[in-house]
């Protein structure tokens, strides 16, 4: 009796870890679903249909720009290199940055997408520095990008960032993105890098499967792309 009360209380953690991580990918879901609900104030199509990967960070909190701690954890996933579609998702952290890329209220969601194979292959290192490894640029806002600049056009990664109903393009310089070895865990059932998540095609997890079914849905086909 005294061993099944052990290994009960052990899978209590577990459970929570999963339950956790179940809730953030629908949330991360629902932030990209309302983006794309409101194509003349979101991502513009063309820039989604030519992008490598994509992250999505949904509720990073206010709290943490100001204790300098985790200011949030998301999700990364890459087009599959063999037909159409998206990849089974990997889990990473973002930390650090200026706090200026706050535009206010109590959390914020961000998008970022990848827009070439260099930036990709950085994205899916262990650790990955905005900036510093690969340039960055806030996204164009809006049904097409016809109005971007040359720095946009140029940039491994264009981000936005959604607080109170609005949302804009908004540069990270300095944010460190991490992967989180312990919560592919969670989801998977064993510590996995990002990159194999990414790059064996793993099956899709049930609790991923609506944030996958959308990014197929706005963008599943294949696009002919080259490194910039």
């Amino acid at each position: 009796m005294k061993s099944i009360l052990i290994a009960a209380m052990a899978l209590v953690p577990l459970l929570a870890k999963d339950h956790d991580s179940a809730k953030r990918l629908n949330a991360a879901a629902e932030v990209f679903s309302e983006v794309m609900a409101t194509p003349d104030k979101g991502i513009p199509q063309e820039m989604l249909e030519h992008a490598h990967c994509i992250v999505i960070v949904p509720e990073l909190k206010t709290a943490a720009f100001i204790v300098g701690g985790k200011y949030g954890k998301g999700y990364l996933s890459c087009r599959n290199k063999v037909g159409p579609g998206w990849s089974a998702p990997g889990t990473v952290r973002i930390e650090g940055g200026s706090v200026g890329f706050q535009i206010g209220g109590s959390s914020t969601d961000l998008i970022m997408l990848v827009m070439n194979a260099r930036g990709a292959d950085k994205l899916l290192s262990s650790k990955f520095t905005l900036g510093a490894e690969g340039s960055v640029a806030a996204g164009p806002v809006g049904r097409t990008a016809t109005a971007q600049t040359d720095a946009q056009m140029h940039a491994d990664i264009l981000s936005w960032s959604r607080s109170q109903g609005l949302f804009a393009g908004v540069a990270l310089e300095g944010a460190t993105l991490r992967q989180d070895l312990d919560d592919n865990a969670s989801i998977y059932g064993k510590r996995l890098e990002n990159r194999e998540i990414v790059t064996n095609k793993r099956r899709v997890p049930a609790m991923a499967a609506k944030l996958i079914d959308l990014l197929n849905k706005y963008s599943a086909r294949e696009e002919a792309r080259q490194a910039h």
